[in-house]
């Protein structure tokens, strides 16, 4: 549910999460619900992340042999392709995660997405990373990188690429297409690619990238940069067309350079050629693409569907030495009315149905439980991971000074967190299911799972205003002058002017934000409070709430769980959640300083675009120092620390964003026969879906998926 909308990796300044990095590991979640947690170490020794429990597990050994699908062996007899060890690389990665057991070879999957370039498909595979998260995120593990290390101070990284990949027509891959992103279109000025923030140092400076063999690269920053590969783990990558699902970190030179001015002189430059440049980079909307994920693109029908077929080069292979995927070919439909989606999963029409990519909701709970006789599709629930439900943010940096002053008083916000009867909230949106929450990150986050103070911090920053307790919010208001002073039933400004809060929101929006809000409404006004419901156009909702036009934004949901990787929803580094104008600034100091200089003078509402500097001693203020620091810092314990302190402001000086359910369930719909399709049971963490640093359900490769009987589902 969290929401995208004009969220770019040109826009967005994370920062990165916990750990100096490491050697290969690969250690995943046990089949009985214990994690087992992997180490390697860089020069400095320190594991490669920090793990919320389990034990050291040692990488899987590189199977004796190797064995392919019965299609491809077919080919290899027909000359058609090189025998399977030709084709994987000398060290395949080997899939970690115990509960995986030997699969079957062959079938159709047939899934359903809501639009033809829905960013849902991507999330299904992690194939183009260089590394991965592991163990619900506590690890990190290798993907196309197969090692990796820093110097004492974590200021040089250099990561080590398996020998003999190759691109999913049969190339051989190489950096080459590493420098191909890097030099001719991230450092291109007529690309819109920018430096994405894995290349950026704890300073905020773009490392130095060189790739001094086929299969080495090092990032030499100006300063330590820790949790680089935090950084690089995140997201999908490698196929993100907008940059939304991380940056693309390779691209198939030898394929996609005849679209590119530089290779090809009958392509102007200077003029919009990425456009079609980077459609044809795109190899599910062109399965002439090449690709390092587990399933190629195969055919392509706009707004219609999507078949993706088994890559016979994929660099992965299970325990057995079998190459991966099992399923020889995945079909997405496209069904953009979700009434027609909800109903095509009752008639059993897809085998498969995961986490955040679907309408469900809990409400569909009993049709899709009587659908399962008949379908034979059958429901499981997986934790959301949600630190808020669908929440609210007030607007900091509001342009009208008497709302900014109420926005930016924590009692305030204390007062109306009190005010909202959360438990009917979660009695009828969410079937009494997850938990009340004042609104915190995610419940799943490493900082809150690496020992008891940091489970004893979130308790405090979930519990911080969760009480329903309507004579405290009274008397809160009453307390900071926001009382009823000309008797109409109303409570008014300090001063005495009228004060209406707005609801503001998408009008497109779904069920879940507009009956919460209605709720938010009722209680409100049981207060005092002039509330109003304010839809605004969808479109242009993104450039709006960046310039400061609107008091709220109310369908907006946090699901991530690493600071670091995504600063944005606790501490402002860009303009689309509580404070817009401080996160411009941000970005400004950045990319424009000297924009900052010539319009310091200038009224921060009247910039263009609007943008503000944190006062001294402001929270905001403390939560720039402490992610400064944070950012540097090479001592593992020492960082999570900084962002204990970060969580401590937003304790001690908010609530600066509200929930009001946490962590509630998921579905995911499952056919009979899919195997290795893990059990909430299985996870180290129990399974989340909603973050999309952590791409779910990439990060339990899907690849390895299998049917019973494939036979019946040719």
């Amino acid at each position: 549910m969290a929401q995208l909308q004009g969220l770019t990796r040109r826009s967005l300044l994370y920062g990165s999460a916990v750990a100096a990095g490491g050697a290969a590991l690969a250690a995943c979640s046990s089949g009985n619900g214990g994690a087992g947690s992997g180490s390697g170490t860089g020069s400095s020794g320190e594991p490669s992340a920090p793990t919320g429990k389990g034990s050291e597990v040692k990488p899987l050994p590189k199977p004796a042999k190797y064995s392919e699908a019965p299609a491809l062996a077919e080919q290899v007899k027909a000359g058609k392709l090189p025998a399977v060890e030709e084709r994987l690389p000398e060290n395949p990665y080997v899939v970690p995660h115990r509960w995986l057991v030997p699969g079957n070879y062959g079938g159709v999957l047939q899934m359903v997405q809501g639009k033809s370039e829905s960013s849902a498909v991507k999330e299904y595979m992690y194939g183009g990373s260089p590394l991965r998260f592991l163990n619900d995120g506590l690890d990190i593990g290798p993907g196309l990188v197969e090692t990796w290390e820093s110097n004492a101070d974590a200021s040089e990284w250099t990561f080590n690429f398996r020998k003999g990949l190759k691109w999913s027509d049969g190339k051989p891959w190489t950096t080459e297409s590493i420098m191909y992103w890097w030099e001719d279109l991230v450092q291109n000025e007529d690309h819109p690619f920018t430096p994405p923030d894995d290349v950026r140092s704890g300073k905020n400076t773009v490392a130095k990238l060189t790739c001094p063999d086929d299969t080495t690269m090092v990032l030499t920053f100006d300063a330590p940069a820790p949790i680089t590969p935090e950084r690089i783990a995140a997201w999908v990558n490698q196929y993100a067309e907008t940059g939304t699902l991380g940056p693309l970190w390779m691209l198939p030179k030898h394929y996609v350079q005849q679209f590119h001015p530089k290779y090809n002189t009958a392509i102007k430059a200077g003029s919009d050629w990425f456009s079609n440049h980077d459609l044809k980079s795109d190899f599910q909307r062109n399965p002439d693409c090449p690709t390092m994920t587990g399933w190629r693109g195969k055919a392509y029908r706009e707004a219609q569907s999507l078949t993706l077929e088994r890559n016979p080069f994929y660099w992965v292979v299970d325990k057995d030495g079998k190459q991966l995927p099992y399923i020889d070919e995945v079909n997405f439909s496209v069904v953009k009315d979700e009434q027609v989606q909800k109903l095509n999963m009752t008639q059993g029409k897809y085998d498969y149905i995961h986490g955040g990519h679907h309408p469900i909701v809990l409400g569909d709970v009993s049709t899709f439980k009587q659908a399962e006789a008949k379908t034979g599709v059958r429901l499981r629930f997986w934790d959301s991971g949600s630190g808020t439900g669908s929440m609210l943010f007030f607007n900091y940096d509001h342009p009208d000074a008497k709302l900014r002053a109420l926005f930016r008083n924590n009692k305030f916000q204390k007062a109306l967190s009190h005010a909202v009867n959360r438990a009917e909230i979660r009695k009828a949106i969410y079937y009494d299911t997850g938990e009340a929450t004042t609104g915190t990150l995610s419940v799943k986050g490493v900082i809150f799972n690496i020992n008891d103070e940091g489970k004893k911090l979130y308790e405090e920053w979930r519990d911080l205003a969760v009480k329903y307790d309507v004579a405290l919010a009274k008397s809160m208001l009453d307390e900071i002058g926001v009382v009823d002073k000309n008797g109409d039933g109303k409570r008014e400004h300090p001063d005495g002017s009228p004060l209406k809060i707005s609801l503001d929101f998408q009008a497109d929006t779904g069920s879940e934000n507009l009956r919460k809000n209605e709720f938010l409404k009722r209680d409100w006004e049981a207060i005092g409070l002039d509330v109003q419901m304010s839809p605004s156009p969808p479109e242009a909702w993104g450039d709006r709430w960046k310039n400061s036009e609107f008091q709220t934004t109310t369908t907006w949901e946090i699901g991530d769980n690493q600071i670091l990787v995504y600063p944005g929803w606790v501490i402002p580094v860009e303009p689309s959640h509580w404070a817009p104008m401080h996160g411009q600034a941000f970005i400004l100091q950045t990319g424009d300083p000297k924009k900052i200089e010539s319009e310091a003078n200038i009224d921060p509402w009247k910039r263009t675009p609007r943008w503000i500097l944190p006062e001294e001693g402001s929270p905001i203020a403390k939560l720039y120092d402490f992610y400064a620091q944070a950012r540097v810092e090479s001592d593992a314990m020492k960082r999570n620390q900084l962002l204990w302190e970060i969580v401590k402001v937003h304790i001690n000086e908010g609530p600066f964003m509200l929930g009001f359910v946490s962590n509630y369930p998921r579905t995911v719909l499952v056919r009979d026969g899919l195997k290795n399709v893990p059990m909430k049971e299985n996870l180290a963490l129990g399974g989340f879906v909603n973050p999309w640093i952590q791409p779910s359900p990439a990060v339990y490769d899907p690849e390895a998926y299998f049917w019973e009987k494939p036979e019946e589902h040719a």
